[in-house]
């Protein structure tokens, strides 16, 4: 049985309805972002599903130096302030560094921390100690139980709001998979588990200079990590991902949504039952 997380007006796990974390890999400008945020909000409150809204502020990981990585903290966090409020849904971004962690909770609902840093404890200790909730990536070079190490980091500071994030482990070269046995692993240490559909799609760096991506999977994936009992699904999209300025290779074209959404909550609803 796993804690129960809340977030605005629903919970994360313990049996909770499945939560869609989902946006746009990184926040390009405010009209685009705005666009997709409401284009989720409308799918999300048709289909009665929670749902919290994803954009990063910053890419501080990008592949190139030359990637592009987002506006910044400043503008990264106006514009995520004016959708939480435009759209009343709750807004969620990671940070990099440590003195980032107070001014982005003043705008965040959950904070996450990105898979690459999730074993820097002074990080974890920085984010957890704002009170809100946490979104912990596991990353792609820990075993499921290893993750359990870094939940604790996160709740010697007394904050028990923690979900982890599986995104596929590392296969070899440019390459990731999946072992969904991680999902009930985790989920029995006590912590819900978001499963990144996305990402685990990834093939890090395969482009050379970005990652590449086989998105014709994440659905395939996603599908199997809700029978699996994942506690939510989290899905980058985008207008036009081959457009799209950071992990547009992984990422879903929004118009492909609303089925999969569909397929998703029957899905959590059969195993729910």
């Amino acid at each position: 049985m796993s804690n129960q997380v809340e977030i605005k007006n629903f919970l994360i796990g313990n049996g909770s309805p499945i939560v869609l974390i989902s946006g746009p890999c990184v926040i390009e400008d405010f009209e685009t972002t705005f666009e997709i945020a409401s284009f989720l909000k409308d799918v999300t409150r048709e289909l009665n599903i929670p749902f919290i809204f994803k954009a990063s502020y910053d890419k501080a990981n990008r592949t190139s130096i030359n990637s592009f990585r987002g506006p910044g903290i400043t503008d990264g966090l106006e514009i995520l302030k004016q959708i939480k409020a435009k759209l009343d849904v709750p807004v969620l971004s990671d940070v990099h560094r440590i003195n980032e962690v107070a001014e982005a909770a003043k705008v965040l609902d959950i904070i996450q921390i990105p898979a690459f840093l999730c074993r820097q404890t002074d990080l974890i200790l920085e984010v957890a100690k704002t009170g809100r909730p946490v979104n912990i990536k596991k990353g792609q070079f820990l075993a499921p139980w290893d993750i359990i190490n870094v939940v604790e980091k996160a709740t010697s500071t007394g904050n028990n709001k923690i979900v982890v994030t599986e995104r596929g482990s590392m296969f070899g070269y440019n390459n990731l998979v999946v072992d969904f046995r991680g999902i009930k692993i985790i989920q029995d240490s006590g912590w819900p588990v978001i499963f990144d559909a996305t990402h685990s799609v990834q093939l890090p760096g395969g482009a050379g200079n970005s990652s590449g991506g086989q998105r014709e999977f994440a659905p395939i994936l996603a599908r199997a990590a809700v029978a699996s009992g994942a506690d939510g699904i989290f899905i980058e999209v985008h207008k036009d991902p081959d457009k799209a300025l950071c992990d547009g290779p992984n990422s879903l074209k929004m118009d492909t949504l609303c089925d999969l959404l569909l397929q998703l909550k029957a899905i959590n609803e059969a195993v729910k039952q």
